[in-house]
């Protein structure tokens, strides 16, 4: 899978088959991570394994949305380590990308994965320090189970031309209406062959 596929085809998957996932992968999931950009390059983000079905399914009663815990063989914890960090405002965004880099990483070896937030709800982030035995100086930042898909959601439509602005916000990039023409013309085309797929279907003649 080449890596425009890869960002296009990612769905978020909550729900996994039992067999676990292999060292080999697991590694490669955590180097594209650290592979992502970061301010100053200060490379905050820290990364907790947990494969315990004990500690996943403590997580999944814990936290209001980590029902996919429940499934999965394997999650990842983001950390940042903020002691001493040359640009601490900015910790948060660099562990966004290595979150990104990690969920893409995964679904182009066959994986699924879901983000599951913490930061910055301060009450979620505590529980995952409290259950994880984290040090004062390490923030959890977002809980990533990991596996093998047992779903396959729809891929929605999710590029908008309409929402691209060409150097000032009032004036529309020109490709963009492109775009947009030809996307009323595809869905005007739809329109029209689902009304002669229902006149078939209805039983009417002429």
């Amino acid at each position: 899978m080449d890596g425009m596929n890869a960002l296009l085809t990612r769905r978020s998957i909550r729900i996994f088959r039992p067999e676990p996932v292999e060292p080999e992968a697991i590694r490669s999931l955590v180097e594209a991570a650290m592979y992502a950009p970061s301010a100053g390059n200060q490379e905050p983000w820290r990364f907790v394994l947990i494969q315990d079905p004990a500690t996943l399914q403590a997580i999944a009663t814990d936290h209001p949305y980590a029902s996919a815990m429940e499934s999965a063989p394997l999650a990842v914890l983001v950390c940042a380590a903020t002691r001493d960090l040359p640009h601490p405002d900015f910790w948060g965004v660099d562990c966004a990308a290595a979150t990104q880099n990690l969920m893409l990483a995964a679904h182009m070896q066959g994986l699924g994965s879901v983000w599951i937030g913490l930061y910055p709800k301060r009450e979620r982030m505590a529980t995952l320090s409290r259950l994880l035995h984290l040090p004062e100086d390490v923030e959890p930042f977002a809980l990533i189970p990991v596996g093998y898909p047992l779903e396959r959601p729809e891929q929605p439509e999710r590029y908008h031309p309409e929402w691209i602005r060409s150097e000032r916000w009032f004036d529309a990039w020109t490709f963009g209406r492109q775009d947009l023409r030809a996307k009323a013309e595809r869905e005007e085309a739809e329109r029209k062959a689902a009304a002669t797929v229902k006149r078939v279907d209805s039983g009417l003649h002429d």
